[in-house]
């Protein structure tokens, strides 16, 4: 299963209080991550993920294990024994609590993680999408259920992911004083305080009224986890093995594959020595903490849209211009993730943290991002609808250390651009004629009449066949 992922949507809810159509002044923000349907990024069901990527790993000579428990663990200078087997190297991605957090001891970090948060989720199916609950808010950049859609409530927020088979993937994420707010229980029933959260917001109720989970409701009274150690000798964790913070910005994907690149250039020349697995290590410690700031930041700010918003820019700067640098530059998979490394974008969390409900902090954030803005955000005429807009881009004077005229000619590193599109989804002639001035790697349907398309009308829903679209890195 799987579905449109044309960008990040975001609405602010108020307990008793219906969501109210204020046109360009809503609570409201969209940030595409695509320009059209036609190269936009999906949802994926994890089953479905993880089959293909297991049917991937055999074809090209895994010896894959299914089904296994793993019980005793020795490692020596000579290498790793499991249940009596030997091998090399171990490599850990059974996520929170794994394998060989249990078997080595290894300590807690999570004193560290400032973010704190409960879940609440399920599958549902049957819920209705916003123009069915909210008609005629102004048209966005993409059609606002056809994204990661957030809706931020007081003390936490709530995701809502379609599914092409009609079934939605939805949950609550609750600091301590969000779900203080609905229940005194520290162990609630979790189809209860799923009602009593409907109850609490009229506009999620009436999307979800109606709705029927596909498997039981449940909750996790704590999501967050952190280890102190991420190497050792003759082992690695992978990052949610070693960490985990919060969903609320998508980070998990993204932050897992420059791990798999850094720990692949690791065995180039044979098994990792102690430098490079320390350096693999000190990078998941920096971005831990980037993360868990990004997200603690993101969890204050939710009292006060305008706030959330201008906070969230930070994100969407680091991550398009770090998607940007990939796509025209040799991308460094030892590169910070979500701007480690970087002298602008780094420290912004933190300060952000700091500056938080100060006068003129919108101002703030748009001059902070500024030397790193290639998608035009943070601009107060835009009304939270930011368009996927390449004209944007070759406007900005430099971006990832190539001036104007090297990003017009520059072709891809790796990924997108240069090939062709449909031709209904053709807004402009692309490289050449009136938008002359486009980067030659810019499909025609990037160009801007496309780029700024605003299609009110839902896509025509994937088939769970045939070729699939490339993840997303944001």
């Amino acid at each position: 299963m799987r579905e449109l992922k044309r960008g990040f949507t975001y609405y602010r809810q108020h307990p008793g209080e219906p969501f109210v159509n204020r046109g360009l002044d809503s609570e409201r923000l969209l940030v595409a991550a695509s320009p059209s349907d036609d190269i936009a990024d999906s949802h994926w069901l994890r089953a479905d993920v993880d089959h293909h990527f297991v049917r991937e790993a055999l074809a090209a000579g895994v010896d894959y294990r299914d089904n296994v428990e793993i019980t005793e663990v020795a490692i020596t200078k000579r290498g790793v024994k499991l249940n009596g087997h030997q091998f090399d190297f171990v490599i850990d991605a059974s996520g929170p609590g794994g394998f060989l957090a249990r078997q080595l001891a290894i300590p807690s970090g999570l004193a560290r993680t400032h973010t704190r948060s409960a879940l609440v989720f399920s599958h549902f199916k049957d819920v209705k999408t916003m123009p069915e609950v909210v008609p005629n808010l102004p048209e966005g950049p993409y059609p606002d259920d056809w994204a990661a859609v957030h809706h931020i409530v007081d003390g936490g927020w709530m995701y809502a992911l379609r599914f092409d088979n009609g079934v939605t993937s939805a949950g609550f994420a609750l600091a301590p004083a969000g779900l203080a707010a609905v229940t005194r229980s520290k162990a609630p029933d979790a189809a209860a305080l799923w009602r009593l959260l409907l109850d609490r917001y009229p506009m999620i109720s009436a999307a979800f009224g109606d709705a029927t989970p596909t498997r039981p409701i449940a909750f996790r009274a704590r999501i967050q986890h952190r280890l102190t150690r991420a190497t050792g000798e003759r082992w690695a964790l992978m990052p949610h093995a070693y960490a985990f913070v919060d969903p609320l910005f998508s980070t998990g994907i993204a932050w897992s594959f420059r791990a798999i690149e850094r720990l692949a250039l690791c065995f180039e020349d044979g098994l990792p020595d102690a430098k490079a697995l320390a350096r693999y290590a000190a990078l998941l410690h920096a971005e831990a903490d980037q993360i868990d700031r990004l997200v603690a930041g993101a969890y204050d700010a939710m009292a006060r849209f305008d706030l959330f918003a201008a906070h969230a820019m930070i994100y969407f700067a680091t991550v398009s211009y770090a998607e940007v640098r990939q796509r025209l530059v040799k991308a460094d998979p030892w590169s910070g993730f979500l701007g480690v490394g970087d002298p602008v974008l780094e420290p912004l969390p933190r300060a952000s943290q700091r500056r938080l409900g100060r006068k003129g902090f919108a101002q703030w954030v748009a001059s902070a991002i500024a030397p790193r803005n290639i998608a035009g955000l943070a601009d107060p005429a835009a009304h939270n609808l930011y368009p996927v807009d390449v004209v944007v881009l070759v406007g900005r004077p430099a971006v990832g250390g190539l001036r104007r005229e090297g990003i017009i000619a520059a072709p891809p590193a790796r990924g997108g651009g240069g090939g062709p599109c449909p031709p209904h989804a053709r807004g402009g002639p692309g490289g050449g004629g009136a938008w002359g001035s486009l980067p030659a790697w810019t499909p025609a349907c990037m160009a801007p009449a496309a780029a700024t398309r605003r299609s009110s009308t839902p896509p025509v829903p994937l088939s769970t066949h045939g070729a699939r679209p490339e993840w997303s890195r944001t």
